[in-house]
């Protein structure tokens, strides 16, 4: 099966659609809330099964007159229209309300009110389809065989149900006082004159003839659910924010109200929220990006690392399996609910990942300088130490102390890192790399996974175990920097390919190094000024791929893109090794492009140079919102205030940087450990209100979090970083 490596990119929706999400279930329609039957993208999803693929509301016989479409909240869509009066009236006083929910199933509440002085009779017919199709079918245009779908009505209600790989998916679709036909629901209805109608529709999902645990219901509010709550919960705990640029104070409100809405929670463990990885298509957990996502959101809430943390615990790897490429204390990829997951992936997880598991170590250790209590950090520890072990039993295949990766099957991914397209990795040249591949920025996260644990250990008060991974960083680092450095070039290779050969495109990849700090020192400057080269910033963003190598492309995946978390990422690594005015360059052109996509960052744009066009080009495909596109405006915020907490040392530190036209910043409510603090910043001065007990703060930016006093490391003059961030 090749779709892994074809369609791993979003698929194209229709131009004006709406979409309404809820934890893993999604809806996308028209801007008049009909859902066609056209074999396109539209649908209402449950549990990765279309439960609605053909939603089409007439009035005497017409389609609507869209009006309007809004979303004021991420679950909730309205839709207004106007419809045709019997007879043909040419301004019909007849105007309809379609409010939508999305949650376990959907329900649309219909109001139908005459402005008239004499009542009118109207026959109102619902069609509805329900082809149960999976969504890796739907996401990738495929054409499937809906011979196997039944429709019946029982109890009032029309009944669509099919059998797909053995399992049964259905949807049940009813509403008060409709008359239930094998084509969908009828109304006949008299409205009063001045007066109005109402009813709600409701599609209740059925897995093996079972229904959600708290569907929708006939009477009950909508606004009392439990995700609705949820949702309600997190707008009232992020910080609040004002800053005088009011577009950065709504890109970054935006950002945190879209990361509350991409929120999955796990039904055994209601209290853990992890975040998925994008609507609509990547609603699902996703290791990599779930990771990185939680990490450049910890200003926003802690615990949505911690969540996603204790998520992707629960599944950790624990068997050889080739199908899934499960292996024992590997960290999923992605993890599906779909009746077709099992061919796709070999099973609802698939493991067919090489960064996510050096991830799950480091931000665990990250999360150790937040003020997170041991009770919760300790439980994961175990986790921590099966990860390290399949980084050097099953993560370094040859032995060679870096991690590869080469699927072992013919429908995995074929490449294995962040850029997970099928050429994505490739040589300056444009020539393809061959597996197994050992990715730059994967053995940058293997550095900050052994700094991470030496970390927690310290935090712990295991002063061998410190040493020993503060040892291993080390001569990791060092080996590191005598493989992957390309000194014809003056940057480090994006790879190293089956024969153990550089790949040398100059990619941003090489800014996730300097974001872990396993650059060395005398080799930054170098690799700044080709980051910051006019072939790779494009003064929106930084691109994936250099313009002048030989597979660049602007408008692909990832060979000369832009993506607004690799950009941050890129802009940390800056800040980091002191090349603040470029971090400040990167950060504010990331801004900038945020007001062409109306504050709201998509998962990547098209790689022109700013010059080239007024705005930056959208990608066709993008999803947005979208996790890490989410999080990047707050990870750049963050280094731009260079707020940074250390627990484990009893320090906080806030050192702004802020441009001038951000102009003053306060963000009341940010969480650390249990307090609730605000952060005031404007140019080169800050503070922060309501610290903690015992936490004190420093005028100043975090300097290197060294190797252990007294380890050779550091009287070598090994300066490391124990973790990623500002």
């Amino acid at each position: 099966m090749t779709a892994w490596n074809a369609d791993n990119e979003a698929s194209v929706s229709d131009s004006g659609s709406v979409t309404v999400l809820e934890g893993s279930s999604f809806c996308i329609s028209s801007g008049s809330g009909d859902i066609m039957s056209d074999g396109g993208t539209n649908g209402a999803f449950f549990q990765d099964t279309r439960i609605i693929s053909g939603w089409v509301l007439r009035i005497n016989g017409s389609l609507r007159e869209p009006l309007s479409a809004q979303r004021p909240q991420p679950f909730k869509a309205t839709f207004v229209g106007r419809a045709k009066w019997p007879g043909g009236k040419f301004d019909s006083p007849l105007v309809v309300r379609q409010v939508r929910h999305i949650g376990p199933g959907m329900q649309d509440d219909i109001t139908l009110e005459n402005y008239a002085a004499e009542p009118v009779e109207c026959d109102i017919e619902l069609q509805v389809n329900a082809d149960q199709a999976d969504l890796f079918d739907v996401k990738g245009g495929r054409t499937f065989d809906t011979s196997d779908t039944t429709r019946s009505v029982r109890d009032g209600r029309l009944i669509i149900e099919a059998e797909r790989h053995g399992q049964q998916r259905g949807s049940a679709i009813g509403a008060r006082e409709a008359q239930a036909t094998e084509a969908g629901l009828r109304f006949t209805v008299t409205v009063p004159a001045r007066g109005k109608w109402t009813t709600s529709i409701i599609v209740v999902p059925l897995v093996n003839g079972e229904a959600p645990e708290k569907p929708f219901r006939e009477g009950q509010l909508p606004h009392h659910r439990e995700g609705v709550r949820r949702h309600l919960d997190w707008e009232e705990g992020v910080p609040r924010i004002r800053i005088e640029d009011a577009g950065l104070q709504d890109l970054l409100n935006r950002s945190q109200s879209d990361l509350g809405a991409l929120r999955i929670f796990d039904p055994h463990h209601p209290e853990r929220a992890a975040v998925a990885a994008g609507a609509p298509w990547f609603m699902a957990l996703f290791g990599r990006d779930s990771l990185l996502t939680s990490y450049m959101s910890l200003m926003v809430n802690p615990n949505l690392a911690l969540g996603t943390l204790q998520t992707l615990a629960g599944i950790q790897g624990r068997k050889v399996d080739i199908d899934s490429e499960e292996e024992p204390g590997r960290i999923p990829h992605e993890v599906r609910l779909g009746v077709t997951a099992g061919l796709s992936l070999g099973g609802t997880a698939y493991y067919g990942t090489a960064d996510a598991t050096p991830l799950f170590v480091a931000v665990l250790g990250e999360l150790s300088r937040w003020g997170l209590s041991k009770d919760v950090i300790q439980p994961l520890l175990h986790n921590a130490d099966r990860a390290l072990e399949w980084i050097e039993k099953y993560g370094d295949r040859d032995g060679d102390g870096f991690v590869e990766y080469l699927r072992p099957n013919d429908h995995g991914l074929v490449n294995q890192g962040w850029k997970d397209s099928w050429d994505g990795i490739n040589f300056a040249d444009g020539t393809m790399a061959e597996a197994p591949i050992a990715l730059c920025e994967v053995q940058a996260y293997v550095y900050s996974a052994y700094l991470g644990r030496s970390l927690l250990a310290h935090w712990g008060g295991d002063s061998d175990l410190e040493h020993h991974w503060a040892a291993k960083a080390a001569a990791f680092k060092e080996e590191f920097n005598k493989r992957f450095w390309l000194p014809d070039k003056g940057y480090f290779a994006v790879a190293l390919d089956k024969d153990k050969r550089p790949v040398d495109a100059l990619t941003s990849n090489i800014g996730h190094c300097l974001f872990s700090g396993i650059v060395d020192r005398d080799r930054a400057q170098s690799v700044m000024e080709h980051l910051m080269s006019p072939q790779m910033f494009t003064g929106w963003g930084i691109r994936t791929l250099a313009s002048d190598m030989g597979a660049y492309n602007p408008v692909s995946y990832h060979n000369g893109s832009v993506w607004p978390h690799d950009t941050a990422m890129v802009a940390t690594g800056l800040m980091r090794y002191g090349f603040v005015d470029e971090a400040k360059r990167v950060a504010l052109g990331i801004f900038e492009a945020a007001g062409h996509f109306d504050n709201r960052l998509p998962e990547l744009f098209c790689g022109f140079d700013r010059g080239e066009f007024p705005g930056p080009v959208p990608y066709p495909t993008a999803c947005s919102p979208q996790a890490w596109a989410a999080a990047a405006p707050v990870q750049l915020a963050r280094i731009l205030l260079r707020f940074d907490p250390v627990f484990t040392r009893g320090v906080v530190h806030l050192a702004p940087i802020l441009p001038d036209v951000v102009g003053a910043f306060r963000a009341e409510n940010v969480l650390l450990d249990s307090s609730r603090v605000t952060i005031t910043a404007s140019g080169n001065q800050g503070g922060i209100e309501g610290l903690p007990p015992g936490l004190k703060l420093l005028a100043e930016p975090r300097p290197p979090l060294a190797y252990p006093p007294g380890s050779p490391e550091a009287a070598s003059g090994h300066a490391g970083l124990n973790q990623p961030g500002a």
